[in-house]
């Protein structure tokens, strides 16, 4: 019960508009907004595009709804599993929510608290297993053989990558002169959408995808040529730490992506501390990874007109905010 038929080749245009048809009506069209402090900083005019304020705090919403909106009464009669740090637990517990199914997720053991909560919040089942994606997946397929459940892939699917596409689609059509934008890689479902949209729309436009240096899946697999397991990943961005690309997303980088580069955990704290204290934005450190590559010159873009993902927004205040002090006067 774990695979679910798709096409083949890359995610096209039509079936990112398809998806846009799905989802309309069940997320929000977040703001593109002026970042004017961040602007001045790097020279250039930045826009963020707002997904902290999505619907379950992520963009995820988009592609998890695609994929459980297109499946059959039969499929889902016995329910609906996933695997996820978070973000996408909180997504399908939503859209299975939605479809009034069952829903189980296979989360980590050092989950965040405010993740668990908000995936139990919607009705999901928790079942916690190991602390890679690789371990999460495992336990999610044993579950699904055994009760008959549909998986929800996180991210190597092409309804989850056309469902994230919509983010792009968004960004092209609300902002026809840009010439960049930059999106988080974790698995790549986004920053893969992103592409295919932007680059259908806007061919011109570059798309760079954005990593921790401590788990650069995606960049360790372009350089290899296919996607590699690392042996380790270590990051304080909990969002964007897949122990391996997907097939899937890997083609859509080599063939749609301009670059993806990598961030240290400093850089994206201080861009998280800059969008909380200069642009009054709750965002977790996996969604401040883009800001994370302009601050720190790892993306230039001088003179550029420049649209940033802001990926998610599930901080766990009490947790994290202790980690983001407050920035003194002046300071960023």
């Amino acid at each position: 019960m774990s695979d679910v038929l798709q096409g083949r080749g890359l995610v096209g245009l039509t079936e990112i508009e398809s998806a846009a048809k799905r989802l309309n009506g069940i997320i929000v069209p977040t703001p593109l907004i002026p970042a004017d402090v961040l602007s001045e900083k790097v020279g250039a005019q930045v826009r963020l595009k707002c997904e902290n304020l999505q619907r379950t705090g992520s963009f995820k919403i988009r592609g998890a709804y695609n994929f459980v909106s297109q499946l059959s009464d039969d499929q889902v009669a016995n329910g609906i599993i996933t695997y996820s740090s978070g973000n996408h637990a909180q997504a399908v517990a939503l859209a299975g929510k939605l479809r009034a199914v069952r829903v189980v997720v296979v989360m980590p053991t050092d989950a965040p608290q405010v993740k668990r909560d908000g995936a139990e919040r919607l009705g999901a089942e928790i079942v916690f297993e190991g602390t890679t994606s690789v371990e999460r997946m495992q336990r999610a397929e044993i579950i699904a053989e055994e009760e008959g459940l549909i998986i929800v892939p996180p991210f190597d699917h092409r309804h989850i990558i056309a469902g994230q596409g919509t983010v792009g689609l968004e960004i092209a059509r609300g902002w026809e002169d840009v010439d960049m934008v930059l999106a988080p890689i974790g698995g790549g479902g986004l920053a893969s959408g992103v592409a295919a949209a932007v680059k259908r729309i806007l061919p011109s436009a570059r798309v760079i995808g954005v990593e921790p240096e401590g788990a650069a899946s995606m960049r360790r697999a372009l350089d290899n040529g296919s996607p590699i397991l690392l042996p380790k990943v270590e990051t304080i961005a909990d969002g964007l730490k897949p122990v391996i690309a997907g097939q899937l997303t890997f083609e859509h980088a080599n063939d749609l992506m301009d670059d993806v580069v990598t961030v240290d955990d400093e850089s994206i704290r201080d861009a998280a501390r800059m969008l909380v204290h200069k642009h009054k934005l709750v965002v977790e450190f996996s969604g401040a990874a883009t800001t994370a590559a302009l601050l720190s010159g790892r993306v230039k873009c001088e003179g550029g007109r420049v649209a940033a993902v802001i990926s998610g927004g599930n901080l766990g205040m009490l947790a994290e905010c202790a980690e983001c002090p407050a920035a003194p006067l002046g300071a960023t």
